[in-house]
């Protein structure tokens, strides 16, 4: 065995309930850390206004999506409300092995399923004030007729039971108090892996 240091980078999963705002949260988390780099998921579902190829999600259709999985290329996919979410692999394991720290941003289903296979994954939830307030989000995203809502809102009430086992809960009110959570928890964790194992990415 070489005595070589552990440089091997973190990675971040960031899960809650759908509405409770994992995407605008992480954006603006990696404004702030530079060198968190983030493995940007495949999904089949149609852009929302705003979003873009390659930096919000992977857009692909359904075809390519099969092929995508029977080539082996997710750590984890799942259909979700109709439409199917991958997370890459490659680009992972690659960003992971090259000492890069990574966040993932996922649904709560997705995130228990990376921890079973990286066990020192770090998985974040992002907890709404109440489930009146997710509603709230959620309509005024305008994305959803009401009855998808009411099924985001049911699965919510799931999601949330699930939170005690993920390894931290950050309260997702204020964006600003959000992000500032997000971020030193982050930075404690890679600090202290630091001082364990070397040089980081």
């Amino acid at each position: 065995m070489g005595s070589q240091p552990d440089c091997k980078g973190r990675l971040f999963v960031v899960s809650g309930p759908s509405g409770v705002g994992k995407g605008t949260v992480v954006a603006e988390v990696l404004k702030r850390l530079p060198n968190l780099k983030r493995a940007v998921t495949y999904t089949t579902r149609q852009p929302r206004q705003g979003e873009v190829q390659g930096k919000d999600y992977r857009f692909v259709t359904r075809e390519e999506f099969e092929r995508l999985k029977e080539q082996g290329a997710f750590l984890e996919w799942a259909e979700v409300y109709g439409n199917f979410y991958g997370s890459p692999k490659h680009e992972v394991e690659q960003l992971l092995s090259r000492g890069c720290d990574v966040v993932l941003v996922l649904d709560v289903q997705g995130a228990l399923s990376v921890k079973q296979q990286i066990p020192d994954s770090v998985l974040i939830f992002l907890e709404p004030p109440s489930l009146d307030e997710l509603k709230r989000r959620l309509e005024a995203r305008g994305t959803d007729p009401p009855e998808v809502i009411e099924r985001r809102i049911a699965k919510a009430q799931w999601e949330m039971g699930q939170a005690c086992k993920f390894d931290h809960i950050v309260l997702n009110d204020e964006l600003e108090d959000a992000v500032s959570q997000l971020v030193k928890l982050i930075q404690e964790t890679t600090t202290a892996q630091t001082v364990e194992g070397g040089e980081r990415c």
